[in-house]
């Protein structure tokens, strides 16, 4: 009896996330593979993508059999945890490319970070479906979601790491935006973000970051330096023409033109490989995937489960936004990983989570 109920389980178990996000991921493999394959120092960290997506798969699968209900009551738990781990990054983090991201234990690096973009959805869509579910948002009713949001933003900022204090805002602002945000309300932070926006450039931004928006808005000033990655990513990609030069045929990566191939700017060199039909294979995947979470926000009665839903499916949305418009010279050069796609163990476990999470809600509907 009990392999009955089991296999009825599986029956209405809802695959769709893992599996469009394996075909993604089937893809990034090769394409990491044909990235690194003749740097010497690289040449092995596809192995180690694929472990970390195996770990990660499972932390995902293993998350799916939660209930809605144990998210709604560990996201503060969750949400302090990984606020802890950002404060001993900045005290105890391993540095890397200029700033402090990870920790290390032993052979095993974590960013915590990348955590705290699924712990921030939680407890955001936790203070919403239980203090102000169907009101509009003014101030007031945002002073505490706000205070929620900085809080790591500014721990995460002083790394400093300011793509992911980016996508975190980006994230806030989806979900108070999904949520009805008063028009009054939404014209005080269009001002705040114009004003604050000259001044963190002028007092807070390095200078390394000043150059990358100058950078953005004229590559060939100083193409050999600040502006070499951004040319060079799109040479390879304009490259790629239709059909591409072919699976392990990118001279920007054999020949290693393009720094970070195998993060920041794997998508140039898939699209290099692939041309104009791949990167349009891999647009409308990921198209699958954001609508897959829309679906199920629109279908879903509680207030928590669509607010989690949203904010997941705006975490992909922005990092893959992000990412396409840095390497296609659309946006300055910010270091965001493409979902599924770049390097990255940290990167992989907050995604399958996020899929993890999803799966818990659609099965909720038919299987709890």
């Amino acid at each position: 009896m009990n392999w009955f109920y089991f296999l009825k389980g599986i029956k209405k178990y809802d695959f769709s996330f893992f599996i469009i996000s394996f075909l993604i991921f089937s893809i990034g493999i090769l394409n990491l593979y044909s990235a690194t394959h003749t740097s010497t120092h690289m040449a092995g960290l596809y192995k180690m993508q694929l472990l970390w997506y195996v770990l990660s798969l499972f932390a995902g699968l293993g998350v799916s059999f939660f209930r809605p209900k144990d998210f709604f009551q560990s996201a503060w738990v969750f949400y302090f945890f990984v606020l802890f781990l950002l404060v001993v990054v900045l005290l105890l983090g391993q540095e890397g490319m200029g700033a402090k991201r990870w920790l290390v234990f032993g052979s095993l690096r974590i960013q915590p970070s990348e955590i705290m973009k699924v712990a921030l959805i939680l407890v955001l869509a936790r203070w919403i479906a239980r203090r102000i579910p169907d009101q509009e948002l003014g101030v007031k009713e945002l002073v505490v979601p706000m205070a929620i949001t900085i809080v790591p933003i500014v721990l995460i900022a002083m790394g400093p790491d300011l793509g992911t204090a980016l996508v975190l805002l980006l994230m806030f602002s989806v979900v108070i935006f999904y949520k009805k945000i008063k028009w009054k309300t939404a014209g005080i932070f269009v001002l705040a973000g114009l004003v604050s926006g000259p001044l963190m450039y002028h007092f807070k931004l390095k200078e390394y970051q000043k150059k990358r928006i100058m950078t953005f808005l004229n590559p060939g000033q100083d193409s050999q330096g600040s502006g070499y990655n951004a040319i060079q990513s799109k040479i390879a990609i304009g490259s790629g023409q239709l059909v591409g030069k072919g699976l392990m045929k990118s001279s920007q990566a054999s020949l290693q033109y393009l720094p970070e191939n195998h993060t920041d700017f794997i998508f140039s060199i898939f699209s290099e490989e692939h041309g104009f039909l791949g990167a349009l294979l891999i647009i409308t995947l990921y198209a699958v995937l954001l609508m897959r979470f829309l679906w199920l926000a629109d279908s879903v009665p509680r207030v928590f489960d669509a607010t989690v839903l949203v904010g997941l499916m705006s975490m992909f949305f922005w990092h893959i936004f992000i990412n396409m418009s840095m390497v296609t010279g659309m946006m300055p050069i910010v270091g965001l990983p493409l979902p599924y796609m770049s390097y990255g163990g940290s990167s992989l476990l907050a995604f399958n989570l996020c899929c993890g999470m999803a799966t818990s809600i659609s099965n909720s509907r038919n299987l709890f």
